[in-house]
């Protein structure tokens, strides 16, 4: 006898909000972008064998809804495409590099929260995440933690950071001891672009949106 389908989670059972927070649903439906879209980006990437952050700046573009491209413009040159299961990897000069996305799993994560972002796909990403939203329409933040118990042992939540329909920061936070990584989108991205000598403090600002950096993130279900 055939295992009974799996529900997805009900919107109010996998999301909440604090007191006065807006929504999940509200920021999902705010921040969603028909296809095809493109935003700027500028990625913090820590290390314990760098001085300081890795400053990388490029472009998202979310040509169809299969398809992820992140585009690297510096400081080298790197193009990625996400479509189908498989990452194609192109550095100029260079045979571009075809890899299965069930050898990096990251990368189907990105594929599928990018993609569900973008589409305001709540139901998706309830299926992957527990969400928990704070702050106020005008600097919220909505965070994801993994349900995946593989996934969570790598990383502790995902932290969206926002006003009103503008994502502005993606803040990964890993799970263990690693360095949190920052991507900063749309207006946080150009204005970290518009002041190239900035340090890592200066940039982590723009995603904050005055928000403290706790360690509890918003409370959910």
């Amino acid at each position: 006898m055939p295992a009974p389908a799996t529900r997805a989670p009900r919107a109010d059972a996998a999301a909440a909000a604090t007191p006065g927070a807006p929504a999940p649903a509200w920021i999902l439906a705010r921040i969603a972008r028909p296809v095809p879209s493109r935003t700027p980006f500028v990625e913090l990437r820590g290390s314990k064998l760098l001085k300081a952050p890795l400053r990388i700046s490029g472009e998202y573009r979310h040509p169809d809804v299969a398809t992820l491209v992140r585009e690297v413009r510096a400081p080298y040159a790197e193009t990625t495409t996400i479509r189908a299961g498989e990452a194609t990897i192109e550095r100029p000069g260079k045979a571009a590099r075809r890899v299965s996305l069930s050898r990096y799993p990251e990368l189907a994560g990105m594929q599928q929260s990018f993609g569900a972002l973008l589409a305001g796909d709540i139901a998706s990403l309830q299926r992957h995440y527990r969400l928990a939203s704070d702050g106020r329409r005008e600097a919220w933040r909505l965070v994801l933690a993994p349900i995946d118990p593989a996934v969570a042992r790598r990383v502790r939540d995902i932290v969206l950071h926002g006003r009103g329909a503008e994502l502005r920061c993606i803040e990964t936070r890993p799970a263990g001891a690693g360095e949190v990584q920052y991507t900063l989108l749309a207006g946080a991205a150009r204005d970290a672009s518009a002041n190239p000598h900035a340090d890592a403090a200066a940039i982590v600002a723009l995603c904050d949106n005055g928000h403290a950096n706790d360690s509890g993130g918003g409370r959910g279900a």
